[in-house]
């Protein structure tokens, strides 16, 4: 094992610094720093080389250039032991760096706060700090390098114990390296890319880069014969705080119900039941126990083993009623405690409170489609309100239908396609997904409102695309609906507009089509 003799630290994040610096200075290690790093050192009583003394080149440019420097690289990236290269550096008067300790300007940050210029973005790219940080890396045989404050303990204890760290270790930081100065690439190419083609017909890359790190391993998959994990920044927007170790499916689906009831962010008391990323009941009230017995009555048999979701804190009332069944999952901004303790009871029952709403994430949906190959698309994110909407039929629709048009669709864009759902004004009724033909998700709607004992007399019906033709329409009309709320641009729109005024139907066409697949 070779022993460190030096290491070189230029960290932005001062997150554990001082132990670990001060850990080094105890084994006998030179520190070399930088800036703000050097000046907190030396406060601290910590002995350290201005790396401008180091070097004998005065930072400057604003500090722009500092590292960029044969002292600072070629101490780095010499292969020790090749006679070729100690001839070099010991001609050049270059001393051997074995450990680097960096992180990067918060360019993510950054980009992340309201209103931040672009330049203000820029000047936050880091440049000395990636090329310290890829140098040391593929020169790992030799140098430790740091880039996450977490690995701080290991490093030191393996150097306190050993005069260095092992290769084992060593390997295993550098790849975290290589994948922290991916994440940092993609976040500027990205950013970037949006600022630059704001003008231009399509906001998508050129070239799409995802690197995201590796947030929890799963115990499987959507099977068991699946191996699965979960990367990127889950926990910060999702706080778990009760329940077993969240599953791939489990992942999936409170995802899915978290985006469906961020519809009714503001909203009165609104709950959605899902099931494999399909709503099986959502229902509104003047509290979340009526929204619950709303949403409840659409199906009573598919929310076992379900994902709840609710758009305000869940309370104990509610939490009450709810205990009543067995979920997998339940999602709300928050808990009261005597709904966590209510819920407790359930050891397996995951519970998790919503930081903040995935919508506010990647505005991009991404898909692996095998031979190598992604589907990228923006988000699903489109709203739409009466203003937009064209009544294509000879009665107009009445308030009430407005109402509960309004509610459904907001609902089914988020089902399956073929999708269609039958609503009241604040609740469901009945909801057909995923199916073949228009017509069959229709009848399996109009099916599971009979089954659960409800009237489609007076009710809406939904439809994510247009009716091809018109039976859908007629079977919807025949189940009791007076009223229909669909994208429209069939080639035979007029044929479905004369079947509504036949039956005396209100039609309302939105012009937006929201297909899931």
């Amino acid at each position: 094992m070779r022993k460190i003799q030096r290491a070189l630290i230029s960290v932005f994040n001062k997150t554990g610094l001082l132990p670990f610096a001060g850990a080094l200075s105890e084994a006998g290690v030179e520190i070399i720093s930088t800036g703000g790093t050097a000046k907190i050192l030396k406060e601290h009583g910590i002995s350290v080389i201005e790396l401008s003394e180091y070097t004998g080149f005065p930072e400057m440019l604003d500090g722009r250039v500092k590292t960029l420097h044969p002292k600072v690289h070629g101490g780095l990236l010499y292969v020790r032991g090749n006679e070729k290269h100690e001839a070099t550096i010991k001609k050049h008067d270059i001393k051997p760096i074995d450990l680097v300790v960096v992180n990067l300007y918060p360019f993510e940050q950054t980009i992340a706060r309201e209103g931040v210029t672009l330049p203000e973005a820029i000047e936050n790219i880091d440049i000395g700090g990636p090329s310290m940080l890829r140098s040391a890396a593929k020169n790992h045989e030799s140098v430790t390098v740091v880039v996450d404050p977490l690995d701080y303990e290991v490093v030191a204890e393996q150097i306190q114990k050993q005069g260095g760290t092992t290769l084992e270790l060593r390997r295993k930081l550098a790849a975290k390296v290589y994948g922290r100065s991916a994440e940092y690439d993609r976040a500027i190419a990205n950013y970037l890319t949006r600022e630059y083609t704001k003008s231009e017909t399509s906001s998508l890359p050129e070239r799409f880069v995802l690197s995201e790190p590796l947030s929890q391993l799963l115990r499987y998959g959507e099977n068991p014969h699946q191996k699965a994990a979960l990367y990127g920044k889950f926990d910060e927007y999702f706080k778990q705080l009760h329940g077993k170790e969240l599953s791939y499916n489990n992942i999936l689906d409170l995802t899915a119900a978290t985006m469906l009831i961020s519809e009714f962010h503001g909203d009165k008391p609104t709950l959605a039941i899902l099931k494999h990323t399909n709503p099986c009941g959502l229902g509104q009230g003047e509290a979340l126990k009526e929204a619950w017995d709303k949403a409840y009555a659409t199906d009573k048999q598919a929310p076992f083993g379900g994902i709840i979701a609710v758009n305000q804190p869940l309370n104990a009332e509610c939490a009450s009623e709810i205990a009543g069944i067995f979920s997998e999952v339940i999602v709300a901004p928050d808990f009261t405690p005597e709904a966590i303790k209510i819920l407790s009871c359930k050891k397996n029952l995951r519970l998790l409170k919503v930081l903040k709403c995935p919508r506010c994430a990647n505005p991009l949906d991404v898909r692996s489609v095998g031979a190598d190959s992604y589907l990228v698309q923006e988000r699903d994110l489109k709203e739409s309100n009466r203003q937009t909407m064209t009544v294509v039929t000879q009665r107009q629709p009445t308030e009430e239908e407005w109402t509960a048009m309004l509610f459904g669709w907001r609902v089914v864009k988020h089902v399956k396609s073929n999708a269609i759902i039958y609503a009241g004004a604040d609740r469901t009724l009945g909801i057909g997904a995923g199916q073949m033909s228009r017509v069959d998700s229709s009848r399996i709607a109009v099916w599971k409102a009979e089954q659960a004992g409800l009237s489609l007399k007076g009710s809406v019906v939904c439809s994510d695309a247009f009716f091809p033709f018109p039976d859908g329409l007629i079977a919807a009309a025949d189940a009791g609906a007076t009223a229909a709320i669909q994208p429209g641009g069939s080639v035979r729109d007029q044929e479905v507009i004369a079947a509504a005024n036949e039956r005396n139907m209100a039609m309302v066409f939105t012009s937006t089509r929201h297909f899931r697949h």
